[in-house]
């Protein structure tokens, strides 16, 4: 990392934030916080999201300062570094998911699509955390991607779908 420039070193950071949101997002999901249960859990999810989105945005915004053609390269599915696929299939399943939040009324079917994308995320940010050799360690990278898929796998598979509850009719 020592011939790399600041605004590197601030997107390399920015992407760690965004693994340490992503292993927050399915714990405030899913009320596993202590004092975060419930609305205030789903708030604080909310919040965490769109601290989640801006990270990335800002971690692909230091890489496009750095390496505007490395960046379309990626986007286009051309770069021939393998993480690169991985990281923007993850960007763009997390902009959908940010897409989705938008929705004011929240069926089973968005529940699942959220879960979906939310899987299609964590899987891709693991793999393309896994494969880059950068600025985290390569312990304590494989430690928080372990954990990001526990959490994300334990809210996946345990956290039942409620139906939304119907307000009773006026007459």
């Amino acid at each position: 990392m020592a011939w790399r420039r600041p605004v590197y070193i601030v997107a390399g950071f920015a992407g760690i934030m965004a693994m340490g949101f992503l292993l927050l997002q399915p714990l405030l999901a899913t009320s596993r916080l202590p004092g975060l249960h419930g609305a205030r859990g789903r708030r604080m999810h909310r919040r965490a999201g769109a601290v989640l989105v801006l990270s990335v945005l800002l971690h692909v915004a230091g890489l496009w300062i750095t390496s505007p053609p490395d960046v379309i390269d990626a986007l286009l599915f051309r770069s021939p570094t393998p993480f690169s696929a991985w990281g923007v299939i993850a960007m763009w399943a997390l902009l959908a998911m940010q897409g989705m939040a938008r929705v004011k009324v929240k069926t089973r079917r968005w529940h699942l699509g959220h879960r979906f994308l939310a899987v299609v995320v964590v899987a891709g940010s693991v793999v393309h955390a896994l494969l880059i050799e950068g600025t985290m360690g390569a312990m304590s990278k494989a430690l928080l991607c372990g954990l990001v898929v526990v959490a994300c796998g334990l809210a996946v598979t345990r956290h039942r779908i409620r139906a939304p509850r119907l307000q009773p009719r006026r007459q």
